[in-house]
């Protein structure tokens, strides 16, 4: 009897902890960034979210682009505002303490 393609080799738990570990150590890991950068990053997410909004005005032809460019829009603004919310308490709360 043949397997088919699209089966999966199996993947012991032992293996999928790790690989999950390993995941989540590189996606909470903390990384340097130069100041100018850093301050910036906040401000680049909602130019970039105002652009694909305005982008939307000038597609006329590919309208299946569209909501792609919207979804795109709203979460660099979302992304956006709350990285400046987050560090406006965060230096509110230094300051306060």
């Amino acid at each position: 009897m043949t397997t088919p393609r699209t089966a999966r080799p199996h993947m012991d738990l032992g293996a999928a902890e790790d690989l999950a570990s390993t995941a989540e150590k590189l996606a909470t890991r903390r990384i340097w960034l130069p100041k100018l950068l850093y301050d910036g990053l906040p401000w680049f997410y909602l130019a970039a979210g105002v652009a694909a909004f305005l982008a939307t005005v000038y597609v006329s032809t590919w309208l299946w682009i569209v909501p792609h460019y919207l979804l795109f829009s709203l979460a660099c603004l979302h992304l956006g505002m709350a990285v400046l919310r987050k560090r406006r308490r965060t230096r509110r709360e230094r300051e306060g303490a």
